[in-house]
């Protein structure tokens, strides 16, 4: 066994629908792939090449726990997501077999301090500190994929029991293969790697004591209170 000098920290993990953990190793997320989402953030929805920002593995929160607001931002925002689990690594995947390297899918949410993250794009700095920040990954049961179609269905959230996001997963973008190919020409993509496919339109404010309940159609749920 190695000698750690300091304990090993505890692996990040996101139960499975029907028992069981997916160990996560790495958080991608793609930024404006809904069309209507990126006219709202001021960009062009144009199908410009995708872009990706990441956060830490630890930043999963599971099981409906409550979501600390985070210090040092006065603008937290929801953004739900259809969220992809790699079980099967590669570079340079085709998009034709990119599907078949998904081990299952979930509804998460990319929590986002939007007055950090807007004072990074004024400066030209690394979003990091507004998207990277502690349980800023709230995130539901992974199930398995076969059965899954990630190219239709209805993405919702309600906050306190009001619409603030509907869309379909047909208005990404880049669809899921197609963002599974591109990231892999960038990276190794390996088993537990966890991709964030982007947000539709409706992105807002959240305040200490909303409750969030979003849904994937065919996928599940993912439920978080702000505390």
């Amino acid at each position: 066994m190695p000698d750690f000098v300091i304990a090993p920290p505890v692996q990040p993990a996101v139960p499975v629908a029907g028992g069981g953990r997916f160990a996560v190793r790495r958080i991608f997320c793609v930024g404006r792939n809904y069309a209507e989402h990126a006219r709202e953030m001021g960009g062009n929805p144009e199908r410009e090449a995708p872009f990706f920002f990441t956060k830490p593995a630890d930043a999963v929160l599971t099981g409906g726990a409550p979501m600390p607001y985070p210090p040092m931002t006065r603008n937290l925002h929801h953004e739900m997501e259809l969220v992809a689990a790699i079980g099967q690594g590669g570079t340079d995947i085709p998009e034709a077999a990119a599907l078949a390297h998904v081990w299952g899918y979930a509804a998460g949410l990319d929590m986002t301090r939007r007055d950090l993250q807007g004072e990074a794009k004024q400066t030209g700095r690394p979003w990091d500190m507004g998207k990277g920040f502690d349980h800023s990954a709230p995130i539901g049961e992974i199930v398995p994929a076969r059965g899954v179609d990630p190219t239709r269905g209805r993405i919702a959230l309600r906050v306190n029991g009001a619409v603030r996001q509907s869309s379909d997963l047909s208005q990404m973008i880049w669809s899921v293969a197609e963002t599974i190919a591109f990231l892999s020409r960038f990276v190794a993509l390996a088993p537990g790697d966890l991709i964030f496919t982007g947000t539709p339109e409706g992105v807002g404010a959240v305040v200490r004591g909303d409750i969030l309940e979003g849904m994937v159609e065919g996928v599940g749920t993912v439920r978080t209170a702000i505390a």
